[in-house]
């Protein structure tokens, strides 16, 4: 029995490897496959999100339902995995580094952590953050350990690992299901050349986000961002780059250059595959054509929950449960 995988994003190549680990060697199918960053056709493969993706893994409010507990979970697997990889394959594009949060607004679920809690759900190197350390405007901060990584250095890290396990590749444009055609969220972020030795998330009290993530291995740093739902346009908005620049510069100003500014890159947009619900995770038997399991949807967060979908899959695939 063959078993194929639809998608070279990193969550499509971060099960391959999962199945390639436990002996099983898939076929990949996909229209396009990880690009060099400096050279990639930003129209051409707008919609292929990982490789506009930041890609760093920042904590969200501690979870208070089954599917943020699950999402949790996920992400602190894929904290693991990845820190292993770090430490065993150097090339693979991850970098671990000081992570800060930024709130305008209280956060009960962050207020209440200590130490002790916050280990309990994974957190490393937790500190809440005092008041005279805060930048004007924001009412609470904490930090911690995390990581951030270079987006197709780490996929071609893991299509390289595939390829030498044997996997099969081709490249072939497919019919998505009318329901991915509704997966419709747009972000828009820029690269600059400014090293950043942190990740950062700043949350406004109006909603709107601020966060740098450094693409070490020379890939620059990513300055963000927005999240629009229901947008799929293809253009960058000056405007949006202007304010989210100001944003940034305003909340770390270590890092700009010494001129004070910025030296843009590149703009992005990138089409986030955010399912309106949460990500799909289940199994599927369709009559004629095999076992079919979906795992797909979630929006910002594939780097950061990627290996633990692919463990979530493998599971699904060896346990015969419909969801998970």
């Amino acid at each position: 029995m063959t078993t194929v995988i639809i998608g070279a994003g990193v969550t499509g190549l971060s099960v391959a490897l999962r199945l390639l680990d436990s002996g099983i060697v898939p076929v990949i199918i996909s229209r396009v496959f990880p690009t060099p960053f400096e050279t990639v056709d930003s129209l051409g493969e707008i919609n292929y999100a990982s490789q506009w993706a930041g890609a760093h893994n920042a904590y969200h409010e501690p979870p208070t339902t089954p599917s943020t507990a699950r999402d949790h979970a996920f992400a602190v697997r894929t904290y693991h995995f990845m820190d292993a990889t770090a430490k065993a394959y150097p090339e693979a594009g991850i970098t671990f580094m000081k992570g800060l949060e930024y709130h305008e607004e209280g956060v009960p679920g962050y207020e209440s952590l200590t130490v002790e809690t916050a280990a309990e759900l994974g957190y490393e190197d937790f500190r809440l953050l005092a008041r005279d350390e805060l930048p004007a405007g924001v009412l609470a901060g904490f930090e911690y350990r995390t990581w951030s990584l270079n987006p197709m250095v780490y996929c071609s890290f893991l299509l390289r690992r595939l390829a030498l396990g044997g996997c099969r590749f081709v490249k072939r444009d497919l019919r998505s299901a009318e329901e991915v055609f509704s997966m419709k969220d747009l972000g828009q972020t820029c690269v600059v050349a400014n090293p950043a030795p942190l990740t950062y998330t700043r949350q406004y009290a109006d909603g709107r986000w601020s966060f740098i993530i450094p693409r070490n291995f020379h890939g620059g740093t990513i300055i963000g961002g927005t999240k629009e739902p229901n947008d799929w346009s293809d253009t960058p908005s000056l405007a949006t780059r202007e304010r989210i620049l100001r944003d940034a510069a305003e909340t770390y100003p270590e890092m700009l250059g010494k001129d004070g500014k910025f030296h843009v890159l590149r703009d992005i947009v990138g089409r986030r595959p955010t399912r309106k619900g949460g990500m799909r995770l289940e199994r599927e038997v369709i009559e004629g054509a095999g076992t079919v399991i979906h795992a797909y949807g979630l929006g910002g967060r594939g780097y950061e929950m990627s290996w633990g979908v692919a463990e979530a899959v493998f599971e699904l695939m060896g346990k015969g449960g419909p969801r998970l």
